[in-house]
């Protein structure tokens, strides 16, 4: 397979070829399919086709914009913004996916086929939503209990500290029945026995999972992790079944092998954390706020080491407002993951939350509700001066 990822990525190869350790290859071929367009089937060689027949985007490299930054919202002519990264998504309270447009709106087609729809984006004369959008369904209505909600890319750098974290260090922080009563309910989400790690409400439980997942409903490319060769098409849409996929002999009847997923995990792996700010009255700012009961600034590794994440990989209903109406199985609408907080850095076009609608940390935190509201109480109640600086601390991670 390596030879394959070399006929398509010779310059990459190149440039690493004074890499001493294989890992480091592995990094250098992964990045290269990672930037790759995928294209729709068939063509003359598989190990480039399969692309759709719907789909989001045609690379990964597409939705993330770069290793520490991956939506990105720039301004366009007429009051409109261009979002990359920036996705629909549809689902019923209980994750149940629209039975005509699947789990996710699919804004491209291969040539022949007519999209799923379109997404403008407009400027919000709102500073804390920062955006409106119009939605433009062209293959029918939605479901009447289908709801709506705007997902973001989020960065990938950093990321694989999540599969160090010590799983039971995970368990044994989660409080589901408040017993402590400090209002923080923290649960894990366990994806068929395992941990759930990854995703806005942790759906994956490893990176490999992850990887696969958006390779499978946005770009629409299958792998023996997701076995969809028509990635997110449903039975009403008998035209993207019926299209013609990248599924080979070679990679035992999906589009992808497993050695092409592992490599882009090897290379997101191999994208480290920048350093925090070292600055001991923002971190005392951070926990005496209640920040850190949630975005737990450390957690014990599975090597005995400590892992800064700031996250504890726990479900947390975060209220009213961030409420999109779009559970998942097990999962209520209004929990998420907590977000750990690395390459927080605020790059021009950088949006914040689930759907973006926060432009600055101090907008995404006095969003947080539910089981985060004490927190916020102690935040709104610090000085300006204090506020400022506690946002500064978390733009540094």
């Amino acid at each position: 397979m390596k030879a394959v990822v070399a006929a398509f990525a010779v310059s990459a190869l190149v440039a690493a070829s004074g890499a001493a350790a294989s890992g480091e290859l592995d990094a250098v071929m992964g990045k290269a399919l990672f930037e790759r367009d995928w294209v729709p089937a068939p063509t003359s060689t598989d190990a480039s086709d399969g692309l759709g027949p719907l789909f989001a985007a045609r690379s990964c490299a597409g939705c993330h914009a770069g290793p520490t930054l991956a939506a990105r919202f720039t301004d366009a002519p007429k009051g409109r913004i261009a979002g990359r990264g920036f996705v629909i998504r549809f689902g019923d309270a209980d994750g149940r996916p629209d039975p005509l447009y699947g789990h996710m709106l699919q804004q491209q087609a291969v040539q022949g086929m007519r999209p799923e729809g379109r997404v403008v984006l407009l400027a919000s004369a709102d500073p804390a939503k920062g955006y409106t959008y119009d939605l433009d369904l062209m293959r029918g209505d939605l479901d009447q209990a289908t709801r709506v909600s705007a997902r973001l890319a989020p960065p990938i750098v950093g990321r694989a500290l999540l599969e160090q974290i010590d799983g039971d260090a995970v368990l044994g922080h989660a409080d589901p029945g408040d017993l402590d009563g400090d209002g923080v309910s923290g649960r894990p989400r366990i994806v068929d026995g395992v941990l759930g790690r990854y995703g806005w409400k942790a759906q994956s439980t490893s990176l490999e999972a992850q990887i696969a997942d958006a390779f499978a409903v946005d770009i629409g490319l299958s792998s023996a992790l997701r076995p969809f060769p028509h990635g997110d098409c449903t039975a009403l849409e008998p035209d993207c079944s019926a299209a013609p996929t990248g599924a080979s002999e070679r990679y035992d009847g999906h589009e992808l092998s497993p050695e092409i997923v592992e490599l882009v995990a090897a290379y997101v792996r191999s994208l480290k954390s920048p350093a925090a700010k070292d600055d001991e009255a923002s971190v005392a700012l951070f926990a005496s706020t209640g920040c850190a009961t949630c975005h737990v600034p450390e957690m014990p590794g599975w090597d005995g080491g400590m892992i800064a994440a700031h996250t504890d990989l726990l479900l947390h209903d975060m209220g009213e407002a961030l409420d999109d109406g779009v559970g998942e199985p097990g999962v209520a609408s209004a929990e998420w993951r907590t977000a750990p907080l690395i390459g927080m850095a605020p790059i021009s076009g950088r949006r914040y939350l689930h759907d973006g609608r926060a432009a600055t940390i101090d907008a995404a935190i006095r969003a947080h509700g539910g089981e985060a509201s004490a927190a916020l109480s102690r935040y709104l109640s610090l000085s300006d001066e204090e506020q400022q600086a506690l946002a500064a601390y978390v733009e540094s991670l």
